[in-house]
């Protein structure tokens, strides 16, 4: 692992960091995330109708994760980082002004792209960056805050999106969102990009060439197949029962109006498990390991005996996870060699993504016959398969 240059300046990281900051904050600032369901009912849509629209954003998605990876691999990452937000905010836009159900599926095609344009290139940018000022040391803690804000900025929207959507509408909410995306270009634009040319300038790879040197990376590299796989592992299932909190909630009797009491104590273990990160990251695997096992049983507990203790219990495992998530996300990053970076990251969100789909879809069949506690639970179970693979980096 490369080390922290003593000589690298502060200053010198404070360039890469605020802007990262910035754009994870704003990426996340978005005031229509809890109305936009109800923007689609209000305009005729059914649940069905609802449901058909998240798989055509998740189905773009799944088709555009890795080619645009790759593109990510071959042009300005930054330039493409501006360019994600902006797309994003078209669809806002566009769901505000002419809100349709024909104009909903553009907006999330569009929602999708943006999503497949930032894939690997985010975290293919920081780690490059931090690896030209030889700082990679400190790409657990600056991700982990990263993820940290992203949540934060989820929960200061949806508080600013009441009192916005009580005396503005949907017309305000969605200018707002359309001027948080405006803000997160704005973020990526002042990223510095150091992109280190091994070749001269004639002889640099073509597109289709770039996409097998990542694909070849993961398919010969025997440090990145693991680490792949485990970012994977760690991310998919908790990223799709954190949406299922709500409910379960709901399900074991706590009142409406205290549901986000709730959400607010299993969001806030997931921020702090996001700011424990970088000092996670300094520890053996058999550690991290040990950490993975127990978060396994929490989630589980969590979800079936619910209650305050319960909350907390979930919110730990939820924590546990994130943070494992980053530290993860860094080993992945390490191991790369080759030029492919951001195609082998998008490798990864692209089983992330594939995964989180079909676990939903299976989750719904759990759900009918068990309930949501013991689907939590159930869903909690590949934890222990990750921490295994954490365990044997260290046998």
């Amino acid at each position: 692992m490369t080390t922290v240059n003593p000589r690298v300046s502060r200053t010198r990281l404070i360039r890469l960091t605020w802007p990262v900051y910035g754009y994870a904050f704003f990426e996340e600032f978005i005031l229509l995330y809890p109305l936009y369901a109800l923007l689609f009912t209000e305009n005729g849509l059914t649940v069905t109708h609802i449901s058909a629209l998240f798989v055509l954003w998740s189905l773009t998605s799944v088709l555009l994760t890795v080619p645009a990876g790759a593109l990510a691999d071959l042009v300005s990452r930054r330039h493409l980082l501006a360019t994600a937000p902006l797309l994003t905010g078209s669809a806002f836009a566009l769901w505000s002004l002419l809100p349709s159900p024909w104009v909903f599926a553009l907006g999330f095609v569009l929602w999708g792209a943006a999503g497949a344009l930032s894939s690997g290139a985010f975290e293919a940018l920081v780690y490059t960056e931090l690896d030209h000022h030889e700082a990679t040391d400190a790409y657990p803690r600056v991700m982990g805050l990263t993820r940290a804000l992203g949540v934060a900025a989820v929960g200061v929207a949806t508080l600013v999106a009441v009192p916005a959507m009580t005396h503005g509408g949907y017309l305000v909410i969605g200018l707002a969102s359309v001027t948080a995306c405006l803000l997160c270009s704005v973020c990526a634009l002042a990223l510095p990009e150091h992109r280190v040319r091994e070749r001269d300038p004639g002889d640099e790879p073509g597109y289709l060439q770039t996409l097998r040197s990542g694909l070849a990376e993961v398919r010969h590299n025997p440090r990145v197949r693991p680490a792949l796989l485990l970012v994977v592992l760690v991310s998919a299932f908790w990223g799709v029962l954190e949406e299922y909190v709500p409910l379960l909630a709901r399900d074991a009797g706590v009142p409406v109006q205290s549901v986000p009491l709730v959400v607010l104590v299993v969001w806030t273990g997931v921020t702090l498990g996001g700011l424990s990160a970088g000092p996670l990251s300094r520890l053996p695997s058999l550690a991290l390991a040990a950490l993975m096992t127990l978060a396994s049983p929490a989630i589980a507990a969590g979800a079936l005996f619910a209650g305050p203790a319960g909350w907390v219990l979930l919110g730990f495992g939820f924590g546990v996870c994130q943070a494992m998530m980053v530290v993860t996300d860094a080993r992945l990053q390490e191991s790369i060699t080759g030029p492919g970076r951001a195609t082998v990251t998008s490798l990864a969100d692209l089983g992330t993504e594939a995964l989180g789909v079909t676990t939903f879809l299976v989750y719904a069949g759990v759900f009918t016959a068990m309930g949501h506690g013991a689907a939590f639970a159930l869903f909690a179970t590949p934890n222990l398969l990750a921490a295994l693979l954490l365990a044997r980096r260290d046998g």
